[in-house]
């Protein structure tokens, strides 16, 4: 069976020759124990953190070791009660091929209920962090603005369209004119900015908010970031997700300083990550399905065929050519 491993810690923008693939044998299973066969891998932004030798909430990937993430993987022979032979399940596993398991951290997904990929994306983790930071930090008011950056990436296009259903003026930031118009033809977004066209970020946000701006879900943090806190209003909200656009910086970067704007505003500024609401999994996933099956939530995937392309699909996140969530399928 193959296995990727991280090689080297990236220094910028990870390159292939920081994974490396190697080849064992296929585990031998103990009694307790499951063997699972991957089927789906997710690549998320939030794992070039791990790559580095630095204290964060989570633990860095160790060199010469396979890398983690969420995996969609069925169970091909059990040793263990309450796991049979073609169940599906998923959680945080390696990236393997095969591995062993003893059940700790999975759980079952149906796979005739919704697409097995979708329990990555829209029922995944991506769905709970979209749901659960904007609406346990956001807590969007029928007529309010709420602005989303990386909007056509995974979370962002499932945030606007529940910012949508809560009754608010939704205006996303992407990286094209294709994209832009995809969340407003796609998604229901009611406009959108093409941040790499865009003169003066600041003067754009303000057209596109002439009310302003109420809620902030940020997902990539810098410049963009520094034009939407120009245009936040009193009692504003922002949810600080993820800060893609520095993940690849060798220094610290300087910027404006917030502080006197949060001060004058009033507004709530937080960082969070979705475990912090793991009590609420429950609530939320069971919502997010409902949407779904009403046709108010579309999920949007770009699939990526092989388990020796998943260094390449991680890459390909920084270069924004995922639509949606980007899944491996090995």
């Amino acid at each position: 069976m193959k296995i990727i491993q991280l090689n080297s810690r990236p220094v910028g923008v990870p390159q292939l020759s920081d994974f490396k693939m190697i080849n064992e044998d296929r585990p031998k299973l103990a009694d307790g124990e499951i063997l699972l066969k991957a089927s789906y891998i997710s690549v998320d932004p939030y794992m070039r953190g791990r790559m580095m030798d630095a204290k964060s909430y989570i633990e860095p990937f160790e060199l010469n070791k396979a890398l983690v993430s969420g995996i969609i993987a069925e169970v091909v022979e059990s040793k263990l009660e309450g796991f049979s032979k073609g169940d599906f399940v998923s959680g945080m596993l390696e990236w393997k091929e095969y591995q062993s398991s003893k059940g700790e951290g999975l759980f079952k997904v149906d796979s005739k209920g919704a697409p097995l990929s979708s329990y990555l994306g829209v029922l995944g983790m991506t769905g709970l962090t979209a749901y659960l930071g904007l609406t346990e930090i956001g807590k969007p008011k029928v007529g309010e603005t709420v602005v989303v950056s990386g909007a056509a990436g995974a979370v962002g296009s499932v945030v606007g369209q529940i910012a949508k259903i809560k009754g608010c003026r939704v205006v996303g930031i992407a990286g094209s004119d294709e994209k832009v118009e995809e969340l407003k033809s796609k998604y229901g977004f009611d406009a959108g900015i093409n941040y790499k066209t865009t003169a003066n970020m600041t003067q754009a946000i303000a057209d596109a908010c002439p009310d302003g701006v109420d809620v902030y879900y940020d997902n990539v943090g810098g410049e963009i970031s520094d034009a939407v806190m120009l245009n936040v209003n009193r009692f504003a909200r922002v949810i600080v997700c993820g800060a893609i656009s520095m993940y690849n910086e060798t220094s610290i970067p300087k910027g404006p300083r917030v502080q006197p704007i949060l001060i004058k505003n009033s507004v709530l500024m937080q960082g969070f990550i979705v475990s912090n609401y793991m009590e609420k999994f429950g609530q939320a996933i069971p919502q997010l399905a409902k949407w779904l099956q009403e046709g108010k939530l579309i999920s949007t995937e770009t699939i990526v065929e092989g388990f020796e392309n998943a260094p390449q699909a991680f890459i390909d996140l920084f270069e924004g050519k995922n639509k949606g969530k980007m899944i491996v399928k090995v």
